[in-house]
């Protein structure tokens, strides 16, 4: 591990996570917008990757481009997106139990598949970050999953960072349903999935030395970044400070303060 103070090289690709590492809220953490115009003018691409399912890409682009980052939705990534592939690669059309917010429901009735609202015939329940979770959501995912439904997940994130602290996120309802079938959660398909770094490869199309993953969460973004070979950075703007660091068997290549340190690294 390096601390920022040593120069990086430079990159072709840079691939950053979100909450936390470019913004947090509605609130650009400082540098961002600086950093990606220079990345971007200096001919490196630029990927951002989200493991929170409650936006869909084209609104990840509009929120970044509100803040100052013109983004199209074409180089946004997040979880919802991960899991529509997966699925229609896995079982096109197959009837779902989304326990999910609007945004990924819609994606996945826009995919072709059969979004379910009782646990009959039921093939696959999806547990995600979702703040409209009821008992009744439960009732089915337990019913569905006990009848054979396959159980997989957006992501594993235990809280979203928010400027007052955090959401509970998808951990807490995949360990709710774990705790009511004893069925553990079979596929998960963000960050640090293999499954996310395939599609972050499949678009980028370069070797992953030449990629530098940035983010603020070592058991997702560094974890991610290391197992597909790509540099990683981590940023201590989000969920990470230096104790947990020193403390975690994940280590990234680099320590910054923030992304806009990165902002010489195009010089």
């Amino acid at each position: 591990m390096k601390h920022s103070t040593m120069p990086l090289p430079r990159y072709s690709a840079y691939i950053f996570d979100l909450d936390g590492t470019i913004y947090l809220g509605d609130a650009l953490l400082p540098g961002a917008a600086e950093t990606i115009a220079r990345l971007r003018t200096s001919g490196s691409k630029v990927l951002f990757l989200s493991n929170n399912p409650t936006r869909t890409r084209a609104q990840y682009a509009a929120k970044l481009t509100a803040l100052g980052i013109p983004t199209t939705p074409d180089a946004v990534i997040n979880s919802s997106y991960v899991m529509v592939r997966w699925l229609q690669a896995e079982a096109p059309g197959s009837r779902i139990f989304v326990i999910g917010e609007q945004p990924l429901c819609s994606e996945l009735a826009a995919a072709g598949f059969d979004l379910a609202t009782d646990a009959g015939g039921v093939q696959f329940v999806i547990a995600s970050f979702d703040r409209t979770f009821t008992y009744r959501k439960l009732q089915i995912a337990f019913d569905a999953i006990r009848a054979g439904a396959r159980f997989v997940a957006t992501n594993p994130d235990r809280y979203c960072p928010t400027p007052t602290g955090g959401e509970p996120d998808a951990a807490a309802i995949i360990a709710a349903i774990e705790a009511c079938t004893s069925h553990p959660v079979e596929v998960v398909v963000g960050k640090p999935s293999p499954i996310m770094a395939r599609t972050v490869a499949d678009i980028l199309q370069l070797p992953p030395e030449r990629c530098l993953m940035v983010g603020d969460r070592l058991e997702t973004d560094i974890a991610m970044g290391r197992a597909a070979g790509m540099a990683t950075a981590l940023t201590l703007t989000g969920a990470t400070d230096r104790r947990a660091l020193i403390d975690s068997p994940v280590q990234p290549d680099y320590v910054i303060e923030s992304v806009g340190e990165l902002a010489g690294q195009t010089e």
